[in-house]
Order: C-alpha cells, then structure tokens, then sequence
C-alpha cells in the first residue's frame, strides 16, 4: 500500500540579515569591553611586531649599501630578533583572547538560542518542523562553534596584518604604497563576486541538512509504522534524496571556492608587478632608496600568507556567518508568538470528556488537507488510541487535540471548553501532551520535575517517581532528588528519561492526556515496563494515545485507525480484528513481525 505525506514542506524559522548579525556580535562585544579592549590591542601588536622586521630589513639594505658600521648591523639584527619574539608572544595572547572572547559569545548565542526554541509555541515548533530546530541548536552550535576555533581568529589576525602591512608601504614610500594598491581594484572585484553568492549558497547548504535531519527523523519516530505498511523503500528513497542534494551543495560550494581562489592569486600577480615595476623606475630616478625599493615587495610578499590564510578559512568563516545568521534568526522570533505562562489559569478537577467535531485542517502551502471532517469522542477518563501509517494524521490530531495549533473548521472541546478560545496557557492547564522526545535538562532530578510543578515538594516529587516505576532507581541515586542529571551528570538510559518524562505527566494533573508515541525511544527491553508506566500515569485522566506499538493500543479502551486524513475504523481491539478490515491487516502485519524478530 502507497501511502503519501500531503504535508507540505515546512516553514523555517526566522533567519536574520548579516547586518543584524553584526550588530548583535558588536552589542555583545559593548558587554565585555575590557576584554574587547585588550583583544584589539593584542592583535594589533602582534601585526605590528611582524612587520617591523621587514621595515627593518630595508633599513639593513640602506646600511650595508651606504657602508654604515658592523655596530648597526648588529642593533638592527637585535631589534629583529625582539620583534620576532615579541611579535609571536603578541599573537599568541591575540589568539587566546580572540579564542576567549568567542566562546563567551558562543555561550550566549546557544543559551538564547535554546531560551527562544523553548518559548516558542509549540505550534511554531510543529510548524517549522523539528529538523529546522535541530539543526540550529545543534548543527549551527557546532559549526559556529569550529569556526571560533580556527576560522574567525585566523579571519580576524591576518586581517589586522593586511592592514598594518599596507599602512607599512604606504610609510616606506606613498608611490610604492600606490602600486601596491593597485591590487585593491582586483580583490575588491573577487570579493564582490565572491561574497554576494556565497552567503545564499552556504544557507542553502545548511537548510539542505537541515532537510535531511527532518527525513531521518520522522523516519525513525514511526519505524514500526513504516516497517509494518512496507514503507521502507519510500523512507530510505527520501533520506537518500536529502543526502545526495547536501553532497552536491557540498561539491557546488568546493568549486565555488576554487574559482575565488583563482581570483584572488590574480590580484597577487597584479600588485607584486606593480611595485617591482615602480620601484625599479623610482631606483632608476633615485627617488628611494634601494633598501626601501627592496622591503615594498617583501611586505607586499608578507601579505601573501595573510591573506591565503584568510582564504583557506573564508570557507569556514562563511559557513559560521551562515549558521550565526540562523541563530541569532531564532533569537529574533517574534516575542509575541512565544509562550508565556500564566500559573493563574487553572482546571477544574476530575477527568474531562474530548469531543472532536468536522475537524479539518491543512497546512499553510498546502493543496490539500491533511484532516478530513474528523469526529471522535473520548469519555471523561476513557482512553482512545490512533492508529494509522506516517502521513494518515496521527501526530497532526494529537497536537490539535492538546490545544496545538487552529483547524480551519470544526472543533476541539475538553468538556465545555472549545480550545480555540483558549491561549495556550489555558491549554496547557486542560491538556498535558508528552512526545517521544522527552530530554532531561541539566541540573539537579528534583529541578528536572519541578518543571512541571514548581511548588511541588519532595514527597510528591518521589510520589510521582514511584507512580511510574522510577522510585527504586531514583532513591538509589548518590544524593537522591538533588543528584545532578542531564550534561555533566548522571547518566540515564532511555527507559528512565521516559520515566522522569511521565513523572512530570504525573505532577501537571492536567484532566486530558495527549501521549505521542512516548515510549517509542525505550527499545523493546523497557518498553512493557513504559507501558504499565504510561496506564499508571493517566490513571483517572481523558487520554489520547498515538500508538507506536499496537500493544499500547489494544490497552486503550476504543482504537480509532486514520488514513489520509479520515477516521476509517473506531472500535475494541476485538472489534476491529473480528471486522477485518485495515486495523486487522495491521495487526497481522505486528504480529508477523514480531515473530520474524
């Protein structure tokens, strides 16, 4: 059976200007001016203290040629030799403050960056897709990250150098300086070619892997799924898609940088002719001397290695740029559209009944809608598991049913309340959802669960644990509640991060449950033990489930299967067996399945 995605491609997250980019750089740098200071004047030292050797070098030319004593000779050599040192102590702390001062940015630039992924709505997450997501916390972080360990210090010391060894010709002699600004013209030109299209080329690069994050992701969340319809030709033919448009990019982007090198050793030839051809006609009218006419092409040549460096890294520093400008784009999000808590919206106690009526809903861009008219009732503290193939709906109802997101008709009511009256506080307040990607936050276990109950104490913190089977594991801990877990702390399997997730599902006591496939990431090992977790957890709640394992749907008290949008089945487990209709070829499909592994 063919099943297809009538999801369109998502909406990307907001990606800012590279002036916004700069500027948010620069208010960063106002923060920490001391260090900003001693960087810049680090650097400077360190460009100025390589040049003056060559200056000095012309100076030992005009001794030698105007017969000046040894005793010169040697005070010239010293002064070379310090510089020489000084030079490279120079760069070594412009390298380590540089270094120092982009990781304190970097910082910053994540922590916001997550700050502003966990404000948004979760409408907006849906929307965009969480590989875009991903991608930007992680991917960009990594790149931007590479780039402020080699790229940027590089980028940033060989063009101070340029500077100082340009101002350094224009010293010796301004007609020489001139000459050699005659390669200006041919940079600029490479450059102008250069800059304009490579930043749209290296975003393409990143919203390609983007794309394929997004492939392999929803891939995985459904495996079973898309193993059980015979899917995987269709999923592997999709992230083979992806793979292959982020290695042509990558091949584009390599070509594309060869030609800009090619540019750029021209507009080396041009200007060392330029000053060798100058230089000798200013010897020959003895307008300079023949130690200044000596160092102009060697400072000239001094700008070679700069500036290859700054080409050999311009790749990576683009490829930052690109990824800052993603980042500080998500920094950038509308404040309005993020998700502000409002402890003051409460629920009435007791299970509620959802009743789903002529839901439709389609995605912005997209031809055709990916619910159809859907009608379902959930009794209060009754249970409802959807079943169906990646693409029917599934994911797309629940996140209606939890308050994400608006249908273009029909309705979503948790007892009297329609949803769509409701901001997503009040949701939040009604319906609790829990999805396979749970995460344990950095920092303590009792900070971890009082995220969804801040005033909650400890004895309902491990009241929780206990509820969904972590109580053993969790009072076995080295300190208990106040053991650090997440990055840096202890380490949790999958089976107890799902637990940590439902003890939070435990301490929100919203009446409604959504739980999108949330044991999926356990593995068949923890999965019967999740199972018995999740029944325990929704207890005495309305739940909806979105069954990764059939197993957790027979436990449901009514299945409802979707396809394309439509609810096509509705009945017991037994029911839609005996009925032999799509749910009972999925089940054969399971059970097969299950033998075969």
């Amino acid at each position: 059976m063919s099943v297809t995605d009538t999801r369109p491609a998502p909406a990307v997250l907001r990606t800012a200007t590279g002036r916004e980019a700069a500027r948010w750089v620069a208010a960063h740098c106002r923060e920490v001016p001391w260090l900003t200071a001693a960087t810049v004047i680090a650097t400077v030292a360190g460009a100025a203290l390589q040049v003056l050797p060559v200056l000095l070098l012309g100076r030992v030319v005009d001794a030698v040629a105007g017969g000046e004593s040894q005793s010169v000779l040697v005070t010239i050599g010293a002064l070379m030799v310090a510089a020489a040192l000084l030079g490279a102590a120079a760069t070594a702390v412009s390298t380590y403050l540089i270094g120092r001062l982009g990781a304190d940015l970097l910082a910053r630039l994540r922590e916001g960056a997550v700050r502003a992924v966990l404000a948004m709505p979760s409408a907006r997450v849906e929307q965009v897709g969480r590989g875009d997501v991903l991608s930007r916390v992680g991917d960009d972080v990594a790149v931007i990250s590479k780039g402020i360990r080699t790229a940027v210090p590089t980028v940033f010391s060989a063009g101070v150098l340029v500077t100082i060894a340009t101002a350094g010709m224009f010293g010796l002699d301004w007609r020489l300086g001139l000459a050699g600004a005659g390669a200006l013209p041919a940079y600029a030109l490479a450059l102008r070619w250069y800059l304009p299209r490579s930043a749209p080329l290296y975003r393409r690069q990143r919203a390609a892997q983007a794309d394929r994050a997004q492939a392999l992701i929803s891939g995985l969340n459904g495996i079973d799924t898309v193993r059980a319809y015979r899917l995987e030709d269709a999923f592997r033919e999709r992230v083979t898609r992806e793979s292959w448009r982020v290695r042509d990019l990558g091949i584009e982007v390599f070509r594309f940088f060869g030609r800009f090198v090619g540019r750029e050793n021209r507009a080396e030839f041009i200007g060392l002719t330029l000053i060798i051809v100058v230089g000798y006609a200013l010897l020959e009218a003895d307008a300079a001397t023949l130690g200044e006419v000596s160092a102009a092409p060697l400072l000239f040549h001094r700008l070679f290695t700069p500036l290859g460096a700054i080409m050999f890294t311009f790749d990576e520093a683009q490829k930052s740029g690109a990824s800052l400008t993603r980042l500080v784009g998500v920094l950038g999000e509308d404040a309005a559209d993020r998700l502000v808590g409002d402890e003051s919206v409460g629920a009435a106690a007791g299970p509620h009944p959802v009743t789903v009526r002529g839901l439709t809903f389609t995605y912005p861009g997209a031809e055709e809608p990916v619910l159809r008219d859907v009608d379902l009732t959930i009794p209060a503290g009754g249970s409802l598991a959807l079943v169906g193939a990646t693409g029917a709906g599934k994911t797309t109802l629940a996140a209606l049913v939890a308050g994400i997101g608006t249908p273009q008709s029909g309705s979503v009511r948790i007892g009297t309340t329609d949803l769509a009256g409701l901001d997503e506080a009040g949701a939040r307040a009604l319906v609790s959802i829990l999805t396979q990607e749970t995460h344990v936050f950095s920092g303590s276990l009792a900070d971890d669960l009082r995220l969804a109950a801040p005033r909650a104490s400890d004895a309902e913190l491990l009241d929780a644990l206990r509820t969904v089977g972590a109580g053993p594991w969790a009072e076995a801990l080295p300190d208990g509640l106040d053991t650090l877990v997440g990055e840096g702390g202890e380490r949790l399997d999958a089976t107890k991060v799902a637990q940590i997730a439902l003890a939070r599902l435990v301490l929100g006591r919203a009446p409604v449950v959504v739980l999108d496939e949330s044991t999926a990431e356990a593995g068949s090992e923890g999965a019967a033990e999740l199972e018995r977790a999740v029944l325990a957890a929704c207890a005495g709640r309305t739940t909806l489930f979105v069954a990764h394992r059939l197993t957790q749907a027979m436990a449901a008290d009514r299945i409802a299967v979707l396809d394309a949008g439509r609810v096509v089945e509705e009945g017991t487990h037994a029911e839609l067996v005996a009925r032999g209709g799509r749910y009972a070829r999925l089940w054969r499909a399971w059970r097969e399945g299950g033998r075969a592994g």
